[in-house]
């Protein structure tokens, strides 16, 4: 146990580093706002990618309908900020308990199915909530709910976006962790070992869903608006996508897809015509000779960097 605090506290100390390096960037305008937005985006991408991951690489449940929940997020969080006239905090709080709410409740009719079933119902319920929301003029209907405080600052999202990765890191490594685990190699297994299944796809899906609205209160309040076509099932996809391609079963892995897709964005920001098909050209190229993801169910840590600079070193030694 003290190898792995020493291990969360070196991470945490990296953290707090990365958060100087890039606040000093903008601080002194070297990042512009366009790439301000992008960083902004790139953290609630791997809150979004890092609980979607949860649920569908560690759990092994197959949900196509997080925008869903990201949408209860950032609409409930709006109303708390712009109609209740509450402190961001609380909206924040408000929109991961009704979006975990929602989730448990979802949660435990659907997770009764598996596979193609599941992903049918949870796409359907995904865009059940949209389709609500569209037709609630209280929020704006199709409009949209306009005029929302940018309280979301890189600070806030950098710091929920840590939050979220040690959070499901130490729920993965837990007993519950290994319940989820079990779940995905082998569900008949672990039921007939004791474990409850439905149990652990629903804990799973609730945690999932509350992270997905953390990100959706910070996504309204940084671009001003709730849309519904915001949250529709191209939305879910991009997140899919990034699950998929770092790696299923792997949080770094997520924190990569993220990272990579994102960055593909804003690259091809000009060109949004070519963005889908350069996602589909690399998921077929993905599946054709990495369908693992590029990194598996495997982590990057500090142990593999230790590893290969051991490997230069005796390299080095034998050319000696």
């Amino acid at each position: 146990m003290n190898a792995v605090r020493k291990r969360d506290l070196l991470s945490l100390l990296g953290c707090v580093a990365l958060y100087a390096v890039i606040q000093g960037l903008i601080m002194v305008d070297i990042l512009g706002p366009f790439w301000q937005l992008n960083i902004v985006l790139i953290c609630i991408n791997i809150i979004l990618a890092v609980s979607l991951n949860l649920i569908n690489g560690f759990t092994g449940q197959f949900s196509i309908g997080h925008a869903g929940f990201m949408a209860v997020g950032a609409y409930l969080g709006a109303v708390m900020t712009v109609k209740l006239h509450l402190p961001f905090i609380v909206a924040i709080i408000a929109a991961a308990a009704a979006a975990g709410l929602l989730g448990f409740i979802i949660g435990l009719p659907t997770l009764r199915l598996s596979g193609d079933y599941l992903a049918i119902a949870t796409l359907g319920l995904g865009e059940i909530i949209r389709i609500t929301i569209l037709n609630i003029s209280y929020v704006g209907g199709a409009s949209g709910f306009m005029g929302i405080p940018r309280y979301t600052t890189f600070t806030w999202a950098f710091f929920l976006m840590i939050l979220t990765i040690f959070v499901i890191k130490n729920l993965i490594n837990s007993s519950h962790g290994r319940a989820c685990i079990s779940v995905r190699e082998n569900e008949i297994a672990a039921e007939a070992m004791g474990v409850d299944t439905t149990r652990y796809k629903v804990m799973a899906f609730t945690i999932g869903a509350a992270f997905a609205g953390i990100a959706g209160s910070l996504f309204s309040h940084y671009f001003y608006i709730a849309h519904p076509a915001s949250f529709t099932f191209m939305r879910s996809f991009d997140i899919l996508t990034m699950v998929v391609l770092g790696g299923l079963g792997s949080i770094t892995g997520s924190i990569t897809g993220a990272l990579l897709l994102t960055f593909i964005s804003a690259v091809l920001a000009s060109y949004p015509e070519w963005r889908m098909v350069i996602y589909s050209l690399m998921l077929i190229v993905l599946m054709l000779y990495r369908p693992q993801g590029l990194l598996g169910n495997h982590e990057i840590s500090l142990a593999i960097f230790k590893r290969l600079m051991g490997g230069v070193k005796s390299g080095n030694a034998q050319n000696k």
